[in-house]
């Protein structure tokens, strides 16, 4: 398929993906941000759909896998992993093990249906749980960390983000990704997006971070910071 006939295709499956489950989801509770927050009942499942089917969101799960240079004795962990595709691209990376966390039954159950031969092999394990609450048997060390598009839902967000860095091992590596979804974004709006995410992460304890970009409509950002103690080869 010729170049421009792609992303034409690609252009009109994201448009209609993202409208159509608006409408769906607007038909089935009106508490549309509510659904995006903490997805639940029948308008959830229909956002956990759109959530793993719109090419956007796909482009940049697999995009922040890749930044993140996951290898098979590495202990990853996500926060918020939504309908798990991301989960599902890091096991594809040859992750040692991942584990998630969602506060959300309906993202639960469909990543686990994503997830399920990597769960059976031992390599996933998925939590129902808060970023505000996490588990004992989350305490890590984690070799990496990731949030995609569920920063901004936590509360007090660098006692959160103090709390991860407690549980990355000594070389670990925290990616803080951000699509802005609002009306009219720009790529100023990711650019503000970054910035806001640099100033958090300095005020949870991180010194070394750096912000890369994919060039997707908005613009996606994502803040990578690093433990103390960095190995040369990952430098």
């Amino acid at each position: 398929m010729p170049r421009a006939v792609k992303r034409a295709v690609t252009a009109a499956v994201e448009y209609g993906v993202g409208r159509a489950g608006i409408v769906a989801v607007r038909a089935l509770d009106r508490d549309v941000i509510g659904q995006a927050h903490q997805p639940r009942g029948a308008a959830g499942r229909v956002n956990g759909w759109v959530f793993a089917h719109r090419p956007s969101n796909r482009q940049r799960n697999r995009w922040v896998v890749s930044l993140l240079d996951v290898r098979p004795d590495d202990k990853v962990l996500e926060i918020g992993f939504g309908p798990g595709v991301a989960v599902a691209e890091l096991a594809r990376a040859g992750a040692g093990h991942v584990y998630g966390i969602d506060h959300s039954d309906v993202m639960l159950r469909q990543a686990s249906r994503r997830n399920a031969a990597a769960i059976r092999a031992g390599r996933v394990s998925l939590i129902r749980a808060s970023v505000d609450r996490l588990p004992p048997a989350l305490d890590g060390p984690f070799d990496a960390i990731l949030a995609v598009n569920s920063l901004g839902f936590w509360p007090a967000p660098a006692e959160r983000l103090a709390e991860l860095r407690r549980r990355l091992a000594p070389a670990g590596r925290l990616a803080i990704v951000s699509q802005p979804r609002c009306h009219g974004a720009t790529a100023d709006t990711s650019r503000n997006a970054a910035r806001e995410i640099e100033d958090l992460l300095g005020s949870a304890g991180f010194t070394q971070m750096s912000t890369e970009t994919l060039p997707l409509s908005p613009p996606v950002i994502c803040v990578l910071a690093t433990g103390p103690g960095l190995p040369p080869d990952r430098r």
